[in-house]
């Protein structure tokens, strides 16, 4: 009888072991799937705004690139801007320079030769008039230049930012068009036709 009830109490206190494993078991997994739903309507919630993507890059160049993810685009952004920058510099100051050595060379002061610049020392008074305008035109050119790059960072940026809010499914379809007859003209056509699927994306921005 002793044995008995002691193998009753081994056994009843299994039972309870394995029923107490099942409901934390259970618990555990309930948590895991509030924390898998919780995560995908965190990340389901977000909507890419193409608006967003435009203010960004007109603000600052390379942000809306940024926020489109299309990193590798940023440094294309900064080398065609930078490129311009650096050329309004170097226009803005020769400009400077063979505006200065002119004025100096037509003042019938031979005391401000002292101040004019090396190269264009051994230059006629016309050939600095000439050289000042045309890099003159080079200073609101490489102005211009700027402008459009940046205008063009804020296309592409809004460009991104539109075909970001389309996903394109995968099962695309390449159907080849066997030769036919046409009955009216009596020419025979193939062809190849591509399906894709479009789906458009709620954007609530």
């Amino acid at each position: 009888m002793r044995n008995s009830a002691f193998l009753l109490f081994i056994y009843f206190t299994l039972l309870g072991c394995i029923a107490s494993a099942q409901v934390k078991d259970s618990i555990i997994i309930r948590d895991s799937l509030t924390a898998v739903r919780k995560a995908k309507k965190k990340s389901t919630s977000f909507t890419h705004s193409p608006r967003t993507a435009t203010i960004r890059s007109a603000i600052l160049p390379g942000w809306g690139q940024y926020y489109n993810k299309k990193y590798w685009k940023i440094p294309l952004v900064y080398g065609a801007i930078g490129t311009c920058a650096g050329l309004f510099y170097f226009n803005l100051n020769e400009y400077q320079n063979a505006r200065d050595a002119y004025r100096y060379k037509v003042d019938n002061d031979p005391s401000n030769d002292l101040l004019i610049k090396d190269k264009f020392k051994p230059v006629d008074p016309e050939s600095i008039r000439r050289y000042r305008n045309e890099v003159r035109q080079n200073v609101d050119y490489s102005v211009l230049a700027f402008l459009v790059c940046w205008g063009l960072n804020v296309v592409d940026a809004t460009v991104d930012g539109h075909l970001k809010s389309f996903e394109v499914s995968e099962n695309l379809s390449l159907e080849l068009i066997p030769p036919r007859i046409n009955p009216v003209d009596g020419y025979s056509t193939a062809g190849i036709r591509l399906n894709w699927q479009k789906k458009r994306t709620s954007n609530s921005k």
